[in-house]
């Protein structure tokens, strides 16, 4: 299975989850779909480094977070980051198992 496809089946499962989840775990859900799908957008532009990108947006809400001194404000920007580190995980090792093939 490539990359896109996992991707995508993760979209479907978040999608198929989102109408029994409620409060903390659904906005994790919404903001999963809406980073997954920032990353497939991305991947179409074969200009763009989407390592790279996804790197430096993590590094943009890590920059967010330690500006903030409440714990609170910080959870939602917190979730974005575990889930940047997941998509970086399965898009750039990917990338890495292509690059050692050639």
């Amino acid at each position: 299975m490539g990359i896109e496809q996992t991707l995508q089946k993760e979209i479907e499962e978040s999608k198929r989850w989102i109408d029994t989840a409620d409060g903390v775990y659904k906005r994790d859900l919404i903001t999963r779909i809406e980073l997954i799908n920032w990353v497939l957008e991305n991947m179409n532009n074969p200009y763009i480094p989407i390592c790279d990108l996804i790197e430096s947006k993590m590094n943009v809400i890590i920059d967010k977070i330690n500006q903030l001194d409440d714990l609170i404000e910080a959870d939602p920007l917190d979730s974005q980051l575990r889930i940047l580190d997941w998509i970086l995980y399965q898009v750039c090792f990917n990338e890495t198992k292509q690059f050692e093939r050639l």
